[in-house]
């Protein structure tokens, strides 16, 4: 009798050893697709940590800070969103682009941005043209809780191409300017925004 219980114990326990393994197996085997489609793809650690979404514009999250998750708020894009260690956002790539109902383009464009920790953005890449916003160029903030512009590179609606560097304030107090008639200018400006020295090609 014992040795009946014993080789159906050792058998059952074969069996369940054998699943493991197989169902292990099949778990870690990658796979390869042609294509595929989707709404939204979650990135995550083993312990199930948020690294990165991939999602269409009615999936995006919105901003994931101290491990929250705030309902989205004026996000109608579609992109990735990136996570650092701790599961909270720090940067992303998305764009966007459409008309609205007056047929008007709106939300055209892409940005790609990198935060500071528990912060803002510190970093932001923006191609943005629609009728009321125009932002083209790379934007470098302050990392403290100000958060001011220091560093614009760009150009305007008019054709300007443009570099500003700005104080701790936000203030541009350096300008290297070159409108589309290839008349560049270097101006120094004050606290007030005042142009204290311009240089220009045709001064000495």
């Amino acid at each position: 009798m014992l040795t009946k219980l014993l080789a159906i114990y050792s058998s059952v326990l074969t069996t369940l050893l054998t699943g493991l393994v197989l169902a292990g197996s099949v778990a870690a085997k990658t796979q390869s697709f042609d294509e595929i489609d989707v709404r939204r793809i979650n990135v995550r650690e083993p312990d199930g940590t948020l690294r990165m979404v991939i999602s269409n514009r009615a999936r995006l999250p919105g901003v994931v800070s101290a491990g929250k998750e705030h309902p989205p708020v004026d996000r109608p894009f579609a992109g990735m969103l990136f996570y650092n260690d701790e599961g909270d956002e720090n940067g992303g790539l998305v764009f966007s682009g459409r008309r609205d109902a007056s047929g008007e383009v709106t939300d055209s464009g892409g940005m790609l941005t990198f935060d500071r920790y528990a912060g803002k953005q510190i970093v932001q890449l923006a191609g943005v043209h629609d009728a009321k916003n125009h932002i083209v160029g790379l934007i470098v903030s302050d990392t403290d809780d100000k958060r001011s512009r220091r560093v614009v590179v760009g150009h305007d609606k008019q054709g300007v191409a443009r570099v500003a560097l700005m104080d701790g304030n936000g203030r541009a107090r350096i300008m290297l300017q070159v409108p589309s008639d290839g008349n560049a200018s270097l101006s120094f400006l004050d606290a007030a925004g005042k142009v204290i020295k311009e240089l220009g090609p045709t001064q000495p």
